[in-house]
């Protein structure tokens, strides 16, 4: 069992889109979806804006659990859990 942190995590794209994603690392990941080449392919076409939402998780799967149920949110919902805090 890893004592690593997991984070579910928010992408501001720049058509103003939202992706959602989990890592265990914030800074890295959001590298890689900026530069294109370990990134999602969601981010093809588009450039990573920033992170605008973080939220730790103690496993992979509670993270993952977490991501899929943030991404069935309506935008409208994502944008007031984003202004709601990190």
């Amino acid at each position: 069992m890893s004592d690593s942190l997991w984070y579910v995590y928010i992408v501001r794209a720049s058509d103003e889109t939202l992706y959602t994603g989990i890592t265990t690392d914030l800074k890295r990941r959001l590298a890689e979806h900026q530069s294109g080449k370990a990134g999602a392919k969601y981010f093809r076409g588009r450039t990573a804006l920033e992170m605008v939402f973080t939220e730790s998780s103690a496993t992979r799967s509670t993270a993952s659990k977490r991501e899929a149920e943030i991404k069935k949110l309506t935008r409208a919902q994502k944008v007031s859990l984003i202004k709601s805090g990190n």
